[in-house]
């Protein structure tokens, strides 16, 4: 029972994030992407520091700058730049292979196995997912395809590690460390790189403390709750949520036609999620030890 709740509450952070592109498009002045995703992560950062009144130690300081550049930085950056340069569609499949990249990590970094049900499931969320947003007319472009991998890689980086790495803290505190150092990494970029926002509207405002207090803060937590306490694998697929949630609130929102095709790369979508984790059951989890474990073992 444990189990199923610690699904559920992870699963809302990605349903959550396929509210983003809404959001965005509907809220938020158009054309300044590295300046929007500093402001979604270092506010509800700096807030979360408020609140936990705790900062990094020892080498956390180096492992929250590392996991916040993997999880939000470069992840965000990348991330942008496949959207930009790749339609949609092809933007969210090509960032789809992140589970099969985290099965692997997850054997190299935890010595997780590699289980062939965990490896049909997310080939099939890629197809559902290309099934949900993938247009005949979409075009290829290497920068972007390249981008969107790397991407991939870079999450799925953070995502392992956030397992590997367990601090002694609360999710709350783990969230925002990270926050706080990728909304600071992604700072400087903004600044240089693009120009001041024009004067914010009221629906400005409201898009922007949504991003950062329920895209980021809010979703962050459950996200690093949810992998302190579930493989990476298992929690990888819920990923595929969040292109469903958004093809589902660009119909009920937008008016968006919603055809035949993708209601059945809905179906598919959640059927590898379920698969991904029927991939789990009655298998032993590979438990990493905590920091507080580790330092006792090696006599630190």
């Amino acid at each position: 029972m444990n189990r199923n709740v610690d699904l559920l509450l992870t699963a809302i952070a990605p349903a959550i994030w396929g509210s983003t592109y809404l959001v965005t498009t509907q809220l938020l002045p158009a054309g300044y992407p590295l300046t929007v995703a500093t402001l979604r992560a270092l506010p509800a950062g700096l807030l979360l520091l408020l609140i936990v009144r705790r900062l990094p130690h020892g080498i956390w300081w180096i492992k929250s700058l590392v996991l916040g550049a993997l999880n939000f930085s470069i992840f965000w950056w990348l991330l942008f730049i496949s959207a930009y340069r790749l339609p949609g569609g092809v933007a969210a499949t090509v960032g789809a292979v992140q589970p099969l990249i985290v099965i692997v990590l997850a054997r190299l970094l935890l010595g997780s196995p590699i289980r062939s049900l965990s490896i049909i499931a997310a080939v099939a969320g890629i197809g559902g997912v290309a099934l949900l947003i993938l247009t005949p007319k979409a075009t290829l472009d290497p920068i972007g395809i390249a981008a969107g991998v790397a991407g991939a890689f870079s999450m799925a980086g953070g995502t392992v590690l956030s397992r590997r790495w367990r601090p002694d803290v609360s999710p709350l505190t783990f969230t925002a460390w990270q926050l706080t150092a990728g909304g600071a990494l992604l700072l400087p970029f903004a600044l240089l790189l693009e120009p001041p926002l024009p004067h914010l509207t009221g629906a400005n405002i409201i898009g922007f403390a949504y991003l950062g207090l329920i895209g980021a803060a809010l979703t962050y937590i459950l996200w690093f709750r949810g992998l302190s306490r579930l493989e990476p694998s298992v929690v990888s697929p819920l990923g595929f949520l969040s292109p469903t949630t958004a093809v589902i609130l660009g119909w009920w929102v937008l008016g968006q036609q919603l055809s035949p095709m993708q209601i059945f790369g809905i179906v598919v979508v959640l059927g590898s999620v379920w698969l991904s984790q029927r991939a789990q059951q009655g298998q032993p989890a590979v438990q990493t030890p905590s920091p507080r474990e580790e330092k006792v073992r090696t006599g630190g």
